[in-house]
């Protein structure tokens, strides 16, 4: 029986193909590729020496997706796919609804109507909202600062009530924090179309000298070093957690809730330092004005994960520099015109 993974051609969803395939498992790649590209599968197929099945497919072309199901023995899910821009989301609102929301209803329909009912759901720690204290554990009050965070706040309670409705469910919600870092063998990374909205691909990109600064947006929070401080995990690491959580969602049904992160917080100016140590490049940075809704600190509680999945975080934050720097010195173009 074959897992589907929605968004698989994305950053995070390579890498999760590469450990389930690694794993011995069968999986089918669903993407309508509007922020990825197709030849990443193919670096998935040279990293792990397996073939897979793919699609060009999006979640809200009904019968399409359905097509999928009727050619294919699917039993689970991985639901990444989705728009995640928080900028752009607060620009276009509706856009981010429509796309993340009903994409969702159809693949909730589906994986009902042909009895694939277990799902793990990609959410963020952009749930908590603005959190009153740190470290975050799964039962703190949740809440959001922009549409995108909305949408997956959204989907959480949807798959809560679809589980209340019927007990056969088995869906378990990952929140992630900061995802950064790629696979070691630098065929797969991050790829972000335009400016990147994130800090370690800008970083990066200043490193190899496409950029010329890394503005850092505010010096006076109230932290070590006076710059925001957040949970950075490497994808990798983040990867591996969707697999335990598929593990376990073949066993046990209800709902979960995990936070995968580390449970270390770094500031901007720590993983700048971290990144200059693990590479010996050089990264130029200004200070500029605070961005608004920037909170100071935001780090994870993770010992549910461990306890609960056997889940932790491996790589430290000097490996996670490392590997982005490699994917960034090999493919300065990211995955080009893919």
């Amino acid at each position: 029986m074959a897992i589907l993974i929605t968004g698989g051609a994305g950053y995070i969803g390579t890498h999760a193909m590469v450990e389930f395939l690694e794993a011995g498992r069968e999986v089918i790649c669903v993407d309508n590729y509007s922020n990825s590209k197709p030849c990443a599968l193919e670096r998935v197929k040279k990293i792990t020496g397996k073939n897979f099945k793919s699609y060009e497919v999006d979640l809200l072309d009904y019968d399409a997706l359905e097509q999928v199901f009727k050619e294919n023995k699917i039993d689970s899910c991985i639901h990444f796919a989705g728009l995640k821009a928080v900028g752009e989301s607060c620009q276009k609102p509706l856009l981010y609804y429509h796309n993340n929301l009903t994409g969702t209803f159809n693949l909730c329909s589906l994986l009902s109507k042909y009895g694939a009912k277990k799902i793990v759901f990609s959410s963020s720690a952009t749930v908590y909202g603005k959190p009153a204290s740190v470290p975050i554990t799964e039962d703190f009050p949740l809440s959001t600062t922009n549409p995108y965070g909305e949408t997956k706040l959204m989907i959480e309670r949807i798959l809560k009530d679809i589980y209340a409705s019927d007990s056969e469910w088995s869906v378990s919600i990952l929140r992630y924090f900061n995802p950064i870092g790629a696979h070691k063998s630098g065929l797969i990374g991050e790829d972000p179309k335009g400016i990147p909205n994130n800090l370690l691909p800008y970083i990066a990109q200043v490193a190899t000298g496409k950029r010329e600064c890394l503005s850092i947006f505010g010096s006076d929070y109230n932290t070590h070093d006076g710059t925001g401080v957040r949970d950075y995990i490497h994808v990798v690491d983040l990867a591996k957690a969707h697999l335990k959580a598929i593990e376990r969602a073949e066993k046990v049904t209800g709902v979960e809730y995990f936070n995968i992160g580390t449970g270390v917080g770094y500031s901007v100016l720590d993983i700048v330092k971290a990144y200059e140590s693990a590479t010996g490049a050089k990264v130029n940075y200004k200070i500029v004005d605070r961005r608004p809704g920037d909170i100071d600190e935001c780090y994870a509680n993770p010992e549910k994960a461990y306890n609960v999945l056997g889940w932790k975080a491996e790589y430290g934050i000097e490996d996670m520099c490392r590997d982005s720097y490699r994917w960034q010195t090999n493919n300065p173009d990211g995955y080009g015109e893919g």
